[in-house]
Formats: structure tokens, sequence, C-alpha cells
């Protein structure tokens, strides 16, 4: 398992924008699919974004499509939200989520229970 760190959350007023991002230790970064999700306070855990072997595989949900970018950097074990136009909805503790594939090709993971490891989480609080 690789161990993630987030980093980039905090307070922003509706329309900003942030970026987030996620290191992960180990050698094998190349081979997880990397995926980031969000739990506001009294709500389930909801997928927001994922992306498999490349910058071009990458998967959204609906809310977020245009305003939110994920992309990775395998050289620096790091992937990145870029999230702009924010808003109050968006508001959330966003995690982190490596799901090893074994592999140098394959697609992004949407499904939460699929992922080997988590961050402990940054929040994003956007205001109105």
């Amino acid at each position: 398992q690789v161990q993630l760190v987030e980093a980039g959350g905090g307070l922003v007023q509706a329309g900003g924008s942030l970026r987030l991002s996620c290191a992960a230790s180990g050698r094998t970064f190349n081979k997880y699919a990397m995926g980031w999700f969000r739990q506001a306070p009294g709500a389930e855990r909801e997928f927001v974004a994922a992306i498999g072997w490349n910058n071009g595989n990458t998967v959204y949900r609906d809310s977020v499509k245009v305003r939110f970018t994920i992309s990775r950097d395998n050289a620096k074990n790091t992937v990145y939200l870029q999230m702009n136009s924010l808003k109050p909805e968006d508001t959330a503790v966003y995690y982190c989520g490596a799901h090893f594939r074994d592999s140098l090709y394959f697609n992004p993971t949407t499904t939460a229970r699929l992922y080997d490891s988590w961050g402990q989480g940054t929040q994003v609080t956007v205001s109105s």
C-alpha cells in the first residue's frame, strides 16, 4: 500500500479556485489508479474525479465536469485536483485514494470500496 498525504484545502469565496495535491509514497505510483472523493457533514462519501494511467484517461461526477480537472505527475508521485468556479455545495472534506492495478495501462476507478489506500483528508470550504 502507498501512504497518501493531501494538501491545498482552505476557505475560498464562491467562484474562486483551489488546487488540491496528493503525494504518494513508494516506487509503483504509475500502477495506481487515483481518485478524489469528498464527504460533507452528515452525508456519504461521494466520488468526485478519477484518473487512469495517463492524463487523458479521466472521469468526473456530473456536477464538477468542466469546473474540476484531475491530473497526475508520475515523476513526482502526485495527483492533483484543480477546482475552479467553486460553489458552496462543493464544501466538504476531500480525500485522495489509490487503487493498485498491477498494470501500466488501466482505466479510472470510480468505486470507493475498490481503493486500497486513503489520505487523511483536506477541508474545502466555499463561502457564498
